[in-house]
């Protein structure tokens, strides 16, 4: 059975797919199901992911284009709307539409993978992690969901993830 988070993310991805292709949503009534994304529930990429060498990524503009690709889908708008870290952003319920409702927090990639740890504000300010297979050809969304707050280091995330502490999936990324 396909949970309704499951529908609600391939949705998401769906419309910012045909956004970013043709400006307008045209979707069926049904969602097509493709995949449900889980924190990181495989035992193969946990043990991945623990042996990786990440290296930080300090701004949106250094993540692969990939990435930043998958993170706007993911966002579901037409561009990719993240301040950078310690920049202002939408903290609060307080609307503030100049401003972006994320801010990248902290990123690490290695040669086939991507953590991107982020805060979401709003009515509940939370904080995210997605975990993102990349490569120049082809970006993938693999996992993530919600994380602990106040993490400051990509090692940190890391560790999050693999002890299972991020808690997937989410209906707002």
């Amino acid at each position: 059975m396909v949970s309704m988070d499951a529908l609600m993310l391939t949705f998401a991805l769906t419309a910012a797919a045909l956004l970013a292709t043709n400006g307008t949503a045209c979707l069926p009534p049904v969602a097509a199901y493709t995949q449900v994304v889980s924190a990181v529930t495989s035992a193969a990429l946990r043990a991945h992911l623990k042996a990786e060498r990440f290296q930080v990524v300090t701004s949106v503009r250094g993540l692969p284009l990939g990435v930043r690709d998958g993170l706007q889908a993911l966002f579901g708008g037409p561009v990719l709307e993240i301040a950078e870290p310690g920049s202002r952003f939408q903290a609060t319920d307080l609307a503030m539409p100049q401003l972006p409702i994320r801010r990248l927090v902290v990123a690490g990639c290695s040669t086939d993978h991507c953590l991107v740890y982020y805060e979401r504000g709003g009515i509940a300010h939370t904080w995210q992690v997605a975990v993102f297979h990349w490569t120049p050809a082809v970006t993938r969304l693999e996992g993530g969901g919600a994380a602990p707050g106040g993490l400051a280091s990509v090692e940190e995330v890391r560790s999050a993830l693999l002890s299972g502490a991020v808690k997937g999936p989410n209906r707002l990324w």
